[in-house]
């Protein structure tokens, strides 16, 4: 159960009695609930524009008992719906004007035939094959097949080729026509390994935590640290060249 600092949750601004709290505070507030809230995902949601808190002249964030309990339904909103921030965002949005709004149903979860363990269930990812792959870049054989070869492409596990790596094949191909070869993505791709490894090391513990809650939020948290990531990348990019993208 939540805990706030007056007993209890509401909506709109703090009132005069509303006692603020630090993030330290939040923190703590919600992981009676949500075990596997970290300071950097309450730090995330408010860079995403979910939730304001107020900040001193120090610079410091201070919340509300009302920025708290928003914070606790965008969390049971990922965690029990499986919701994207797009989505939370509009259904708050919606909520602020006074609609009523259903969510849709609980994620479903089944129990694997190995012991037992819940697991979400997942719709299959559209992929496309190898004709279309190289109709959508406009390549030929060649090109594709050097691509792979410095394993920049791959095919999925089940066969064809998934939305992100018809992605990375139409930004390998734009920066190919810059004269940027396969030989050249080695780096990019090795930093992006990395990256993943890092991620992955933050989400192992919790894939193997005893609640199956925290269990089922790994791929959330894996998500919002990938966002984090990407955007860490392109501002260390654009600062060593000394430019700003639009």
């Amino acid at each position: 159960m939540l805990r706030t600092p007056t007993g209890g949750a509401g909506s709109g601004a703090a009132g005069a009695g509303d006692r603020l709290v630090s993030i330290g505070t939040v923190l703590n507030q919600l992981r009676d609930e949500f075990p596997e809230v970290t300071i950097s995902k309450i730090r995330f949601l408010e860079a995403e524009g979910l939730v304001e808190p107020r900040r001193t002249a120090s610079g410091y964030r201070k919340f509300s008992p009302q920025d708290v309990e928003r914070l606790a339904r965008i969390l049971r909103m990922q965690r029990d719906h499986y919701l994207p921030l797009k989505v939370i965002r509009e259904h708050l949005d919606a909520l602020a004007r006074g609609e009523r709004v259903a969510l849709p149903a609980p994620g479903r979860r089944d129990l694997a035939a190995d012991g037992g363990e819940p697991e979400q269930e997942r719709p299959t990812a559209a992929r496309i094959g190898r004709a279309e792959l190289l109709a959508a870049t406009g390549v030929g054989e060649s090109e594709l097949a050097e691509w792979e070869s410095y394993g920049l492409v791959a095919e999925t596990a089940g066969g064809g080729y998934d939305a992100e790596t018809v992605t990375v094949a139409r930004l390998v191909a734009d920066l190919g026509r810059f004269g940027l070869e396969p030989r050249h993505l080695r780096g990019v791709k090795a930093a992006a390994d990395r990256e993943a490894g890092l991620v992955e090391q933050v989400v192992a513990p919790l894939r193997r935590h005893r609640n199956p809650q925290t269990r089922a939020h790994a791929e959330a948290t894996a998500k919002e640290l990938a966002t984090l990531s990407v955007r860490l990348h392109a501002a260390l990019v654009q600062t060593a060249l000394g430019v700003r993208l639009p």
